[in-house]
């Protein structure tokens, strides 16, 4: 496997700046063989010359960053008056990319955890970053909700328990194949979010109801 190849499309390698910068350089001579092999005459087209370029940087510095980039700076708190209950943030932007056929998927994310008296608070504006740093490669949303819920639970140490839900429509089925303008739904729950019976997984579902009104 050459350097710095990332093993899985939603994997993570942290470039320099020199390597960014050699790999901007290198997609914009791939994808312009690319086009061409496409029997575009780029080159000579006043609105196609730049592609190539446009290309590389949308994909290496915009909606696949999260593959070269360092984790966001998550900033936690120590839970000092010893808060026991469910925090929870809406309506959060979803902008990623299918790694099937590289069409992109956009929608929202929820997220909720219940806090430990013993554990950490987050950031609020942290979850979004979170979210951006996940989404921008090329995903399955499966995958996505999963990662975050994962990432979640390192942060927070001690909780009780984390919800993760993803709506989101994928252009891929919306622009090729069958051409229906369905969305996709995902959920991943943990700790008292997994007890159907009990108040977190009802306040879970009943925020993000209220959040689709507001």
């Amino acid at each position: 496997m050459k350097k710095n190849m990332l093993k899985n499309s939603n994997d993570n390698i942290i470039l320099t700046n020199e390597e960014i910068e050699e790999k901007l350089q290198k997609t914009e001579i791939a994808y312009g063989n690319f086009l061409t092999e496409l029997g575009y005459d780029w080159e000579n087209d006043p609105n196609m010359n730049e592609t190539p370029k446009r290309v590389a940087k949308m994909w290496v510095k915009e909606i696949a960053v999260g593959c070269y980039i360092k984790e966001p700076k998550v900033t936690t708190f120590k839970n000092i008056n010893k808060y026991d209950g469910l925090v929870f943030e809406g309506n959060i932007d979803v902008k990623s990319l299918c790694s099937h056929h590289n069409y992109p998927f956009f929608g929202k994310a929820y997220i909720a955890y219940i806090a430990h008296p013993e554990g950490n608070i987050i950031g609020l504006s942290k979850l979004n970053r979170i979210v951006d740093w996940f989404s921008r490669r090329p995903q399955v949303q499966e995958n996505l909700v999963m990662q975050i819920h994962d990432y979640l639970d390192k942060v927070l140490g001690k909780h009780r328990g984390i919800a993760i839900k993803i709506q989101a429509i994928h252009t891929c089925v919306k622009l090729r194949g069958i051409n229906h303008n369905s969305d996709m739904q995902t959920t991943k729950l943990s700790g008292s979010f997994m007890d159907a019976a009990g108040n977190a997984q009802k306040e879970f579902f009943e925020n993000i109801r209220q959040s689709l009104t507001t």
